[in-house]
């Protein structure tokens, strides 16, 4: 997303160039093939445009760096712009600081926790009042977007794209939820639901970055379940929506949900609590209770590697979008069973994710390298002695 969107930023900028050559950097160029980078770009800027791939040289500002360069019909070059792809579809340059933008008056859920003390009221009715006045519609078009990703993964099957020829998952495993009793149930609808948005990312499908595309799965999963299962009314998930961006707003502010940068905890970590925190909600937890789900999911997600086997967001993204909505689950239950009183709060966890990820190898950080990728292609070759 990232990178179509950069793309359609200089294309509207230069629209009479002559040519264009977008040279991918670092992370990006390991993956990119993988996520379809080129597609996205090439999609957009036509036969002008030229994919040039640098994967062992990283921009300064982030792992994931382009450089976009438009020529007039000499050949001269005419405009250049030196952009990174931040995660979720966020973009950032020279002129933008890394810190994403600052959406809410209060940045850490310590000081949100205080204001909701303060002034009454839950999470929610909080995102309600200081976001946009039109944000309750647009929770309703991600909601749609959402149930329609799951509505067509439970419905195709066949080979997702790619060298790996993975087959779809999701169809077989919402039948044999249908076919199971009440006490496996939930967990293996929960597995198809985040199955089909997951093989939909990967088919390059419409999905919902929640907070990213490689783990756009889980957040759709636990809603789904809730909604499809329970019964429960969409007034209420719209809520739980509102709920759950505030929790990854929070992280992206002060820690970062890209692969290329922490590694897959910012992602499924991530998404696996946003959906604890809104399935607290939903289930009638307390603030106190919101925020312990949300820590407990991302705490036990952290160190989690970003290690895509052969760069595709296939093996293990897919299976993790499934394990991070039923950690999601039992870290609500595990909450609600609880006075919402723990030792290490929220904002602790994200720091410590924050370092994890600066610590973290950039083998582990979305270059296809190291960890499984790399015993993948330790695999192949001794397969093919």
């Amino acid at each position: 997303m990232g990178p179509k969107k950069a793309a359609e930023i200089f294309l509207k900028k230069n629209p009479d160039a002559n040519n264009f050559k977008v040279h991918i950097h670092g992370s990006l160029a390991l993956t990119g093939k993988g996520h379809m980078t080129d597609v996205a770009i090439l999609d957009t800027l036509g036969e002008r445009g030229e994919i040039i791939w640098h994967p062992k040289e990283r921009l300064p500002l982030h792992p994931n760096g382009m450089l976009f360069e438009a020529f007039d019909k000499n050949s001269k070059l005419v405009d250049s712009w030196e952009v990174y792809s931040i995660g979720g579809g966020e973009l950032m340059d020279k002129d933008n600081e890394v810190i994403p933008k600052k959406v809410f008056p209060h940045t850490t859920m310590a000081d949100i926790l205080q204001h909701l003390k303060d002034e009454g009221g839950t999470f929610w009715e909080y995102v309600y009042r200081n976001d946009d006045d039109d944000l309750e519609a647009y929770l309703w078009e991600v909601w749609e977007a959402m149930k329609e990703a799951i509505e067509r993964g439970l419905n195709t099957e066949g080979t997702l794209p790619g060298g790996l020829k993975l087959l779809r998952k999701a169809p077989s495993y919402f039948f044999k939820a249908r076919m199971q009793n009440q006490f496996v149930q939930d967990d293996s609808y929960l597995f198809a639901f985040a199955l089909a948005v997951s093989e939909e990312n990967s088919a390059g499908n419409i999905v919902v970055t929640a907070p990213t595309c490689g783990s756009a799965g889980i957040l759709p999963a636990v809603l789904y379940l809730f909604y499809k299962e329970k019964e429960v009314t969409e007034d209420f998930i719209i809520r739980a929506l509102a709920t759950a961006g505030l929790i990854g707003n929070i992280v992206k502010k002060n820690a970062s949900i890209s692969g290329a940068e922490v590694g897959c905890q910012g992602e499924v970590g991530v998404a696996s609590a946003m959906a604890a925190a809104a399935a607290t909600q939903i289930a009638g937890g307390t603030i106190h209770q919101i925020e312990y789900a949300a820590s407990s999911a991302q705490e036990h997600h952290l160190g989690l590697t970003c290690d895509p086997v052969a760069g595709l967001v296939q093996i293990p993204c897919i299976e993790r979008n499934a394990f991070g909505a039923q950690r999601a689950i039992d870290s609500a239950l595990y909450a609600i069973n609880s006075d919402g009183r723990h030792f290490l709060m929220f904002d602790q966890v994200v720091e410590a994710m924050k370092q994890t990820g600066k610590d973290m190898p950039s083998l582990y950080k979305e270059t296809a390298l190291g960890g499984l990728a790399k015993v993948y292609e330790d695999g192949k070759g001794s397969m093919s002695k």
